[in-house]
Formats: C-alpha cells, structure tokens, sequence
C-alpha cells in the first residue's frame, strides 16, 4: 500500500492486490473515516472531516474505500457508510454513523486528544 497525504487525510492507494490489508495500531490515537465514493453523504462527512482536521492538527485521520476492504467491513461489522471508527491503543472507542455536525465531531474526538 501507498499512503498519499492530503491536509493530514490519509488515501489508500492499493499498490499488491494480493497483500491488502486493514491493519490498525495498537498504540495511541487512530482515526478511520470509513467511505464509498459513489456516497453522497461520504462527501459530505469528508468535508467536515477537513475541517476537524484544521480543528485538531495533531490527530492523523484515516480514509478508507470500503469498495477494497469488503473483508474488512463485515470483520468490522460495519453497517453503513459514512462510518468514523476512533481507536485508543487498539481498543474502539467511538463508532459514528451520523455526522451530525463539525461541533458535536469536534468535541467527541477532543476528548480522545491528550
């Protein structure tokens, strides 16, 4: 896999087909924005996303096209998208489906940030 930065939003770009993989770190703070990009409400989520992002600059979030982890997804036992996962040390902490605004975003991740 291929990591491409854009303000701090990670794109996985799939480089070995045969080795993808959805890993994620035992230590610290992760962040994964969950998408498909036919979703409207994808787009939507990204924007406020960017904004979280000028919000809280030390945090990396993690975007990831469902359409190439589908394993991973019913592994994950996602129910739909958009979905954000926030991880503390490995453990999930948050799971958010409704987006429902940069504030309520906002203070939910904060409170993840040390």
């Amino acid at each position: 896999m291929q990591n491409i930065y854009r303000k701090g939003i990670i794109f996985l770009v799939m480089v070995e087909w045969e080795k993808k993989q959805l890993m994620i770190q035992n230590e610290g703070l992760v962040l994964l924005y969950l998408y498909t990009p036919m979703c409207g409400t994808c787009q939507v989520a990204k924007r406020m996303l960017t904004v979280i992002d000028e919000l809280l600059p030390s945090i990396v979030i993690h975007s990831v096209n469902l359409n190439y982890f589908p394993n991973e997804a019913k592994e994950l036992e996602i129910e739909s998208v958009p979905c954000l996962l926030i991880y503390n040390d490995g453990k999930e902490m948050e799971r958010v489906y409704a987006f429902q605004s940069v504030s309520y975003l906002h203070e939910l991740i904060k409170q993840y940030v040390h």
